[in-house]
């Protein structure tokens, strides 16, 4: 299948028809990134912690905006009880203790910001690192695909009791609270036998939990973790995380929708660092394979790589793919705009190419921009077949090179003035990055 890269077309295909360009990558006719998000954070001043919190939380609690609270510790919330988190509430991870906040099955959180008042989790330090505090667990009821019904987390949380860390059971529709209008910043704890900690870890969280606007940024480990369970992420943001955007396993069941993803070829792990990483387990014979496998759909999804040059950075190593996909799952990508990856795409090498396999594994009405391959198995050296089958008419993709700025960002379209304009300048500008060098 002749790959389509004549700009001519390329053009038509993205200005002629307005209503389809909105529909690739993430969309609103209002800027729903405006105000709440803040992609400079280290910038940002607060006001020194006026209350502490530590040790378990097994009362329902409110935090409100008049005060700052710092996490001090391992922090959980226990015995069914729901925290409660006013709009323009900070809370500060301390940078000594990896201050950390769990919310174990069968409690709640309820954070709710607004677009003027977002919620804010940073960190303690006045010149804040990726890393500085631990993250967000939020753990549920709902199923997870390992024997059994329940795991733990095994991230060296010290909780005082192991039914704090627990997760997974019979409920899909499990009701762990919510998170609307809420940051997550310089989270991603480093441990010696555990890894980095993600920003916001979902595990065995349910369908009534809701996840919507919530914005990880400079993060040590993955964005957003999501262990099973079944819950969907509308309008998520991970920015520049050093591990995974979006992380799925233990067969989670999630709808993944109208999210973005900015990635830097300069902060990446060495162990991996893609905008999605999708898995139905870390060993099969850890799988119960009479469960559900992993099933993610995303829509809407614009995932970048910015580069001051992409060549170089590809040519010298710096640059991988954007998604892979491990064996066992399901995975359907629409309607998203991927630019800037080596390749755009990697299936785990021991996925067969056959039509069973190929049916589970769907991208469509999407573009392809400035990668160097778009589709490719790991370890395979031609790999004409897939970029062929995902390349026909058929799924409605398009391969194609272009400027960021100039290919899907439109900020020419009275429409949307606002929001292109922000997206534009978020995505096309490097400057974004001069005040925030890491170690």
């Amino acid at each position: 299948m002749k790959k389509i890269t004549l700009s001519s077309l390329f053009f038509l295909l993205v200005f002629g028809n307005l209503v389809a360009q909105q529909e690739k990558g993430i969309t609103g006719y209002n800027n729903w990134l405006d105000t709440w998000t803040d992609f400079k954070p280290n910038n940002a001043n607060y006001e020194e912690p006026t209350q502490i919190i530590t040790g378990n939380i097994s009362e329902s609690t409110t935090l409100t905006k008049r005060n700052t609270y710092l996490l001090l510790g391992d922090v959980f919330v226990t015995e069914c009880a729901t925290l409660t988190i006013e709009a323009g509430t900070v809370i500060l991870g301390d940078y000594k203790t990896k201050g950390s906040l769990t919310i174990s099955k069968g409690s709640r959180i309820l954070a709710e910001g607004n677009p003027t008042d977002p919620i804010i989790f940073t960190s303690n330090r006045a010149d804040k690192k990726p890393g500085d505090w631990g993250g967000i667990f939020i753990l549920g009821n709902a199923p997870i695909n390992t024997f059994g019904k329940v795991a733990s987390l095994n991230y060296g949380l010290n909780p005082s009791s192991t039914e704090n860390i627990s997760y997974g059971g019979d409920n899909t529709n499990d009701n762990s609270g919510m998170l609307s209008y809420v940051r997550i910043e310089f989270a991603g704890k480093k441990t010696k036998d555990f890894g980095n900690f993600s920003g916001l870890t979902l595990a065995g969280v349910g369908l009534k939990t809701e996840i919507d606007k919530v914005m990880v940024s400079y993060c040590q480990g993955n964005s957003f973790n999501i262990l099973g369970g079944e819950v969907d992420l509308i309008k998520a943001v991970s920015y520049r995380s050093n591990k995974n955007d979006f992380n799925f396993n233990y067969g989670a069941q999630s709808n993944l929708n109208n999210s973005l993803a900015i990635r830097s070829p300069y902060i990446s792990s060495p162990d991996g660092s893609r905008c999605l990483y999708v898995s139905s387990y870390d060993l099969k014979e850890d799988a119960d394979s009479s469960k559900k496998e992993t099933n993610v759909i995303a829509r809407n999804m614009t995932l970048i790589n910015v580069s001051d040059d992409l060549k170089s950075d590809i040519s010298v190593g710096l640059v991988q793919e954007a998604i892979f996909i491990g064996p066992d799952v399901s995975f359907t990508m629409s309607k998203s705009v991927i630019s800037g990856f080596k390749p755009a795409v990697i299936f785990d090498e021991s996925i067969v190419i056959n039509n069973e396999n190929l049916s589970k594994i769907k991208f469509e009405y999407s573009y392809f921009n400035n990668c160097k391959g778009n589709i490719f198995l790991k370890n395979h050296t031609n790999n004409d077949d897939l970029e062929s089958w995902y390349g026909s008419r058929a799924f409605d993709n398009v391969y194609s090179k272009g400027p960021d700025s100039e290919t899907f960002i439109d900020s020419h379209d009275s429409r949307y003035p606002d929001f292109r304009l922000r997206i534009n300048k978020i995505i096309a500008s490097n400057d974004l990055f001069d005040d925030e060098e890491d170690d």
